[in-house]
């Protein structure tokens, strides 16, 4: 699969603007200012294509992005930034609990900074993927600012606070280096079966 072969859909603001054409959607979480646009970007080779915000919490719609006309990459809001006010962050949460409740997620990609302990944001979203029965990949990113002998320790962490299996897909990201965007494409190709 070509993975820069991407192009801007759409952004759902509600549920009718849902994208349900049977193609596959993995939904890309994270929370607001974990770097989940320049994940994105990083794995289609686009300089500022997910838009990358100098303040978190920009994304506050669901984007969809195609990926060689094989499946949808959904870019979901960011979650947990305390500065958006509380409607606007109830309208997020109902947006999300449709999209989750909709059927339409095939793979979801949980975006964690390597660096730290999973918030109890990142277990509530990861909880939400669980519930709707769908793969999981766990995207360390961030692992450029670790130190090399901290990375097994921190995933340990993560592994344990997401509860998540050995099976599960955790893979160290540097946004900014680029490291693992192979094998994070390798593993969406897997997942998505295509």
């Amino acid at each position: 699969m070509d993975f820069t072969k991407v192009e801007f859909i759409k952004s759902a603001v509600k549920p009718a603007d849902f994208i349900r054409d049977g193609l596959p959607q993995a939904a890309f979480a994270g929370r607001s200012n974990v770097g989940k646009s320049s994940v994105i970007n990083s794995l289609v080779q686009r300089k500022n294509f997910a838009r990358v915000g100098s303040q978190p919490g920009k994304t506050n719609q669901i984007n969809y992005f195609l990926v060689d006309k094989k499946f949808y990459i959904a870019d979901l809001p960011g979650y947990g930034y305390a500065a958006v006010s509380k409607a606007e962050r109830d309208r997020w949460g109902e947006l999300m609990e449709e999209y989750f409740a909709s059927g339409l997620i095939t793979l979801g990609v949980q975006i964690v900074d390597s660096r730290h302990k999973p918030t109890a944001d990142d277990v509530t979203m990861m909880n939400w993927f669980k519930a709707r029965k769908c793969d999981v990949i766990v995207v360390a990113n961030k692992a450029d600012k670790c130190k090399k002998s901290e990375l097994p320790g921190n995933v340990a962490v993560i592994r344990e606070t997401l509860d998540i299996s050995e099976d599960t897909p955790l893979l160290y990201y540097s946004a900014q280096t680029h490291a693992e965007r192979e094998a994070l494409r390798i593993a969406l190709d897997w997942a998505l079966d295509l």
